[in-house]
């Protein structure tokens, strides 16, 4: 009768310790790479990294699409190592993993929870494999942030201090509504019951939202939206300044497009890639009369797509309504003219 009463009362205090029987312990927080850490991973994958950052419909794309003119770089899309749940992390969530990767018993770990290695390998083959097989010697990733912000950056430089981060900006206002529109096209999912309506009204009469009292949005929409980009561009700028410092890059969707020479020999420069190639500057005009998501938008949803103005800078003075000018310049007024952006 002891015995039997001894074990209920160890499983007692294990529950009271751990949650329901059979349940897990919340794994330990993941530790970031050490300098000797990241000098050996530079080892066995030595290629240079950099990571493209930006908000949803903020000109990451395009400006991915100009990198790799570059016969040197390589900038592979959409990877969300930091920037989308389930992100590089998930690899190692589980707390039997956790546990084998930092066990105190084995000699291979050095004492030390291996996480952030494995994580970091795995992020390093990914990207070293495609660029080896295209014969680039600098590689990097875009991928929008705007779904985690500043915590892409932290999660971000815990494994990689060693790379380089771009973040690209475009107006508020442009962003929100090119997503408006991509959401009525390519993102049908999401759609309220509201947002239907105005996307049928839309597909009628697209015109009739080039006036002052007609809106694309939801008044909840167009607040969301301008909250979203506040967000985006304040942490990920400071955050990107203060972890990355001379590493970290930053323009403008609108001066990408006005001066592409210019700004796209900035990136390569600071990329570490030779800016004294002759064919570079033409390849990069060639590249700008080319709107592969306009064609692709067209395929998609020609009705709609047709009214949709693509790649242009200023379309939401067209479209914007009075009640989405106020909205935000509520909300998001001081960032954009921190910016640049007036009224």
């Amino acid at each position: 009768m002891l015995p039997r009463i001894q074990n209920r009362l160890k499983l007692t205090l294990n529950v009271l310790r751990h949650g329901e029987r059979g349940a897990h312990p919340p794994r330990p927080p993941i530790p970031p790479l050490t300098p000797e850490e990241v000098a050996e991973a530079q080892t066995f994958f030595p290629l240079p990294k950099f990571f493209l950052f930006g908000h949803a419909r903020s000109g990451t794309t395009l400006l991915m699409r100009l990198i790799n003119l570059h016969p040197d770089v390589l900038c592979n899309r959409q990877a969300h190592f930091f920037s989308r749940r389930p992100t590089l992390e998930a690899l190692v969530a589980h707390p039997d993993v956790a546990n084998w990767l930092s066990r105190g018993s084995f000699r291979w770990n050095r004492g030390r929870d291996l996480s952030p290695v494995v994580m970091r390998a795995a992020a390093d083959f990914i990207l070293e494999r495609d660029a080896r097989r295209a014969g680039k010697t600098i590689v990097g990733d875009k991928s929008p942030n705007s779904l985690l912000n500043g915590e892409a950056v932290r999660l971000m430089h815990n494994l990689y201090p060693d790379a380089r981060l771009i973040f690209i900006v475009r107006d508020g206002r442009d962003a929100a509504l090119s997503h408006r529109f991509q959401s009525f096209i390519d993102a049908t999912q999401h759609l309220t019951q509201a947002d239907w309506k105005i996307r049928a009204d839309f597909e009628r009469n697209p015109d009739s939202f080039r006036t002052p009292d007609k809106s694309l949005f939801t008044e909840k929409g167009i607040r969301e939206a301008a909250q979203g980009w506040v967000a985006n561009v304040t942490e990920t700028h400071a955050l990107g300044q203060e972890l990355y410092k001379d590493r970290y890059h930053v323009l403008k969707f609108e001066d990408l497009l006005a001066h592409p020479v210019e700004e796209m020999t900035r990136v390569w420069n600071f990329l570490g890639a030779d800016t004294t190639l002759s064919a570079l500057s033409q390849s990069v005009l060639d590249a700008q009369t080319l709107n592969r998501d306009a064609k692709w938008q067209e395929s998609k949803a020609g009705g709609i797509a047709d009214a949709i103005p693509k790649g242009q800078s200023g379309s939401w003075q067209e479209f914007f309504s009075d009640r989405d000018k106020r909205v935000f310049e509520e909300v998001a007024g001081a960032v954009l003219r921190g910016w640049g952006y007036g009224g």
